[in-house]
């Protein structure tokens, strides 16, 4: 315990004279005094932010299921998700934690706050928002060239991508995170921007939970043109052949059951770009399907 207090009292007195500011997506200013050096990463998509952003060997731990880039499986593992290991993270000595806004346990995190170890949340709302995040942990950890020449080809990639697809027809598309019981996203999610990027419309945009339940009838009423789901590679279709006993689904009937990489698709990182484009080219396949089945109409 002793040696906590002492650890927490060095990082307060770092902070008092903090020369680096930045704001996290909690909208919290982070402070810290010089580059960050020793970085404890609490989600597999925070880990690929910071890589991205040029820091990658300054992580010292990280939690479970952080394996890109292949560097990343090197680094010391420090609990998962839903249960985190104080005391290895306090003997780790880190002078930044990026934690997961709503995926860390608040409890364990509020231990680790009264430590006065510098907190970044990261939970990008928007694909926007992910090449902000990579400069905004490059200030904090000095390594801005890398960080602004990611950041600025992030950007470049999503300006391709409006640009060819922004006026496209719209396509009502269904997101499946999970088959049973189905759980889909709501238009906060940034799921949802990336149809909007293709010029797809998610069904249940509307709903107020991020992350809801939603029945197999209410599915077939809003009858979706195209449905997606993170799944692995390995897998055909990932959960989305339930859909396939309902013929009449215009999803099943257009041939419009599409699988992505889940890595792709379901960490709120750099590679989430690589993943939008993907659903943009099957939602532009969506469309050319739609055609040939008018052509030969009588």
């Amino acid at each position: 315990m002793k040696s906590c207090f002492v650890f927490a009292l060095s990082l307060l007195a770092l902070q008092a004279h903090a020369t680096i500011s930045v704001q996290d997506d909690a909208g919290n200013t982070v402070l810290v005094s010089q580059p960050a050096q020793r970085i404890i990463s609490l989600a597999p998509h925070a880990t690929e932010l910071i890589f991205a952003a040029g820091g990658g060997d300054r992580i010292v731990g990280t939690v479970g299921y952080s394996d890109y880039p292949a560097a990343a499986l090197k680094i010391a593992r420090v609990g998962n998700h839903q249960q985190i290991d104080i005391e290895r993270i306090i003997a780790l000595k880190p002078d930044l934690l990026v934690v997961w806004l709503h995926g860390n346990s608040e409890r364990q995190l509020e231990h680790l706050r009264k430590l006065g170890i510098p907190f970044y949340y990261s939970e990008p709302k928007k694909l926007s928002d992910i090449p902000d995040s990579v400069q905004r942990l490059g200030k904090l950890m000095g390594t801005e060239q890398q960080a602004e020449k990611t950041a600025a080809a992030e950007r470049a990639e999503l300006t391709r991508l409006r640009t060819q697809y922004s006026n496209r027809a719209p396509v009502r598309t269904f997101y499946q995170v999970w088959g049973k019981p189905v759980y889909t996203l709501n238009g906060e999610h940034i799921m949802s921007d990336v149809f909007r990027l293709c010029g797809g419309e998610n069904v249940f945009a509307k709903l107020s939970v991020t992350a809801p339940t939603v029945s197999v009838e209410s599915v077939l009423l809003e009858n979706p043109e195209a449905m997606f789901t993170g799944g692995r590679k390995e897998k055909k279709t990932a959960g989305l052949e339930m859909w396939e006993q309902y013929p009449n689904l215009l999803a099943v009937k257009n041939g419009n059951l599409f699988p992505i990489d889940g890595d792709l698709l379901n960490r709120a990182g750099p590679r989430l770009i690589e993943g939008a484009a993907a659903v943009c080219e099957k939602l532009e396949l969506a469309r050319s399907r739609r055609t040939v089945k008018r052509s030969v109409l009588p």
